[in-house]
């Protein structure tokens, strides 16, 4: 299968994740739990917000009828107090945020616009009707949603749920992701490698991407360079919702895993992106379960992730769009690649600039460390003068 450009690559793995025909689990928790997890039915308002007029000032609710900017002050009222007294003509009542409107009153005027003297209250300004007031039913009526199916309980959607009294919530279960690394050099992070060794860095920081995207990671142990454990190995990471390999995907004499997945009955829907790091990465389905093949240098493994898998894990935990979220920033520097490829290259973005971390090629980890972002550069432009935009990627 030939190379595919990048936006070619992103569309086809949008397409069959939106395909997919899966029924996704479903769960009921309390409220707080909540946070990071996707509605799977709409919270709705359970009476109109706010329910009564309010005031969004302290001050003065005053009637407009005849005002000349003195009032009789015939009363106070506080947030959380019914609105037991009425206001006619010259009068006002002294008001703190939040209460309600007295009946009469259409206006408020601020406090700091007011001198009080007793009990009368003298202000120059002259308020417009419904001035600082916040109308019943002005933020949502009954029977709205207030927080709909598929999307993600930020904090200010917690908020909402518990304003309308959600103390617990339907979201969809957290999709299982198993990830396998494969290769005779790979290690357990626990062992003290050999100088032909490396430990399986790339195991967890998919399980942190995971968890990031808003999935449950499961790390199998390491998969031989042989066909038989690599196989065994491949079948129950399939038992998951979504399988990620890291490793075996390049084109040398023991990267078996295409092999493997092919004897599973494997469709690949693409195996070779030009996008660097990562150019031999695979996307494929095979025994109704997606799987990405991501290569084994870490750079490669993080940036397939963050660009292609990534989507994946969020709409099988029930998002209706993925959060693919590209910065733009400018450069402290000039910048110049070869073209042909789109580049994700590790940066800085410090208060809105991006500055380019030299690094010794994809398994560089300790640059990837230092980074916060990947610079990405455009696989049809060769050429970035400092001070031009250039997009990022955020880490």
């Amino acid at each position: 299968m030939e190379s595919i450009s990048f936006e070619e690559a992103r569309k086809r793995v949008l397409v069959r994740a939106r395909a997919m025909q899966l029924p996704l689990a479903v769960e009921d928790i309390e409220l707080s739990q909540a946070s990071g997890r996707v509605a799977a039915h709409a919270v709705v308002a359970d009476r109109d917000y706010p329910p009564v007029a309010r005031s969004i000032r302290d001050g003065y609710a005053v009637q407009l009828t005849d005002f000349n900017g003195t009032c009789e002050v015939i009363g106070e009222l506080r947030a959380g107090q019914p609105a037991t007294i009425s206001v006619g003509a010259g009068q006002a009542v002294e008001i703190m945020t939040g209460a309600p409107i007295p009946p009469g009153a259409d206006a408020v005027v601020m406090v700091e616009h007011t001198t009080r003297s007793g009990s009368q209250m003298c202000t120059d300004r002259c308020p417009q009707a419904g001035e600082f007031i916040n109308p019943a039913g002005s933020e949502v009526r009954k029977g709205a949603v207030v927080v709909p199916a598929g999307e993600v309980f930020t904090f200010p959607r917690i908020a909402m749920a518990a304003t309308v009294g959600s103390t617990r919530v339907s979201v969809y279960r957290k999709p299982r992701v198993a990830i396998l690394s494969t290769g005779d050099e790979v290690i357990s992070i626990a062992a003290t490698p050999r100088d032909f060794e490396v430990r399986n860095s790339n195991a967890w920081s998919l399980a942190a991407q995971v968890e990031r995207a808003g999935g449950v990671p499961t790390i199998l142990p390491v998969a031989a360079d042989l066909y038989n454990p690599t196989r065994e190995l491949t079948e129950a990471g399939l038992q998951h919702d979504l399988l990620l390999l890291s490793g075996g995907v390049s084109a040398g004499k023991y990267d078996i895993v295409e092999t493997v997945l092919a004897d599973l009955g494997a469709e690949f829907f693409f195996t070779r992106v030009a996008i660097q790091p990562g150019q031999p990465v695979v996307f494929g389905r095979a025994r109704d379960k997606f799987f990405f093949g991501l290569p084994g240098n870490p750079a490669s493994t993080m940036v397939c992730f963050e660009v292609f898998a990534k989507a994946m894990v969020q709409l099988l935990a029930g998002r209706t769009e993925p959060d693919w979220a590209f910065g733009w920033a400018t450069l402290t520097h000039d910048f110049r690649h070869k073209p042909g490829l789109t580049r994700f290259l590790p940066a800085r973005l410090d208060n809105g600039t991006l500055t380019h971390i030299p690094w010794q090629g994809s398994s560089d980890v300790p640059s990837l460390a230092r980074a916060n972002c990947f610079l990405i550069a455009d696989a049809g432009r060769d050429l970035w003068a400092a001070g031009d935009w250039i997009r990022f990627l955020p880490i």
